[in-house]
């Protein structure tokens, strides 16, 4: 991965809410939060398309270091027969190819340890990517709350009209959100129901991987 993309990804990992809270302040905090989202996406796109180009080459080097073993086996048999039909001038010339795929083979055998080391770089990032973009959400989530709780209580009785700025906000953000990933934004009244089963058992997941995570290190400790 090159160090530009490297940094980028830091700085989204080591900011993200605390950088979206010191806009707070800021004269359009939801756009600046908002902004950062759409920064967080285009950073794991980016990552995602090295990791597939990482992991295409991976598997390219496999195929030649299998093709490689099979041209050293089937030159083994090819010289045994060579020397068998007293051709040793043949036999010669096999045990030169074998010289040269054995020179091969270490140098492509590193070559695949530093690409399964990229990989598993690179899906380490994306997850840690995806798992800060969920919380940049949820942060940005709880400042709309947040916001409309104040105006809610400041004002009781335009409460419809709290609820229409709410509407287009969301609207806006869903645009936003669907243009930069190709994926549905915040859910609609209809589906509140399959959201919430949704969330829970996300969270069911979640809690399964905590108690797993548990287990590994008490069984550690025993």
């Amino acid at each position: 991965m090159a160090d530009s993309l490297k940094t980028r990804v830091g700085r989204v990992i080591a900011g993200g809410v605390h950088a979206l809270l010191d806009k707070i302040e800021d004269l359009n905090p939801q756009a600046a939060m908002e902004q950062a989202i759409r920064e967080a996406d285009g950073v794991i796109d980016e990552v995602r398309h090295e990791l597939g180009t990482v992991s295409a080459n991976r598997h390219l080097a496999q195929q030649q270091h299998a093709k490689l073993n099979r041209s050293h086996e089937d030159l083994r048999d090819q010289i045994a027969q060579a020397l068998t039909q007293q051709r040793e001038d043949l036999a010669r010339a096999a045990v030169a190819r074998q010289l040269d795929i054995e020179a091969q083979i270490p140098v492509l055998e590193t070559t695949l340890a530093d690409l399964a080391r990229q990989e598993q770089e690179l899906q380490g990032f994306t997850a840690a990517l995806l798992a800060k973009k969920r919380e940049m959400q949820e942060a940005l989530a709880d400042f709309r709350k947040s916001r409309a709780a104040t105006e809610s209580a400041a004002q009781p009785v335009g409460q419809s009209n709290v609820e229409q700025r709410l509407g287009k906000v969301a609207d806006a953000f869903d645009k936003i959100y669907q243009r930069q990933t190709g994926l549905d934004g915040t859910q609609r009244a209809g589906s509140l129901d399959q959201a919430a089963r949704l969330s829970e058992l996300e969270q069911l997941v979640r809690d399964n991987k905590i108690a797993e995570r548990m287990a590994q290190i008490k069984a550690g400790q025993a």
